[in-house]
């Protein structure tokens, strides 16, 4: 189980610590790698959650892998936290870190996911019509949920605009069941 509480006090912490020495966009680059990576390895995901692997192991398995891949002070930061028996949101505290990092530098996260890769040229004109009617940058996360069937789900901080084919299946059967024939 995430504790959303205590991820959002490490990654406010290391937020504060990157500013503090002017590596924010080199920690933010280190975030986005791991996240990614954890997403690409399944297994990896599961060591972080084990509670048989003993956390030493743990942190030098992290050191392993990403020692040669990241700053200094993100790996500081890892080793802080599997020191800690935290390992396990690692993942929540690199999200939240991320959140920060755009709530500091202004920059709205927007989630576009679609059942297949979009185009390049498509996610630059989302951008551009999100940025102007949000009135801020914008930074897209792309997403691929082949469940959509077509279309797009797009998420702005609260809002979503949802064009997919399954939704538009999903109202039809839902009108068709309320249909008295």
């Amino acid at each position: 189980m995430v504790n959303t509480k205590l991820a959002a006090r490490y990654a406010q912490a290391l937020l504060d610590l990157a500013i503090e020495q002017n590596k924010l966009d080199a920690v933010q680059a280190d975030m986005k790698w791991l996240l990614a990576l954890l997403h690409e390895n399944r297994d990896l995901g599961l060591l972080l959650k084990s509670p048989i692997i003993k956390a030493d192991k743990k942190e030098m398995t992290l050191a392993a892998i990403m020692g040669s891949h990241i700053q200094e002070l993100s790996m500081t930061f890892i080793r802080l936290v599997a020191r800690k028996r935290r390992e396990q949101d690692i993942p929540a505290m690199a999200e939240e870190f991320l959140r920060l990092v755009a709530d500091y530098k202004n920059i709205q996260q927007v989630v576009l996911t679609a059942a297949t890769r979009v185009d390049p040229a498509l996610v630059e004109q989302v951008k551009t019509l999100t940025q102007e009617s949000t009135g801020s940058a914008v930074e897209i996360i792309q997403r691929v949920n082949p469940a959509l069937i077509g279309g797009f789900v797009l998420n702005i901080g609260d809002k979503q605009f949802d064009s997919s084919i399954a939704t538009r299946i999903k109202r039809v059967k839902r009108k068709l069941t309320e249909t008295k024939i």
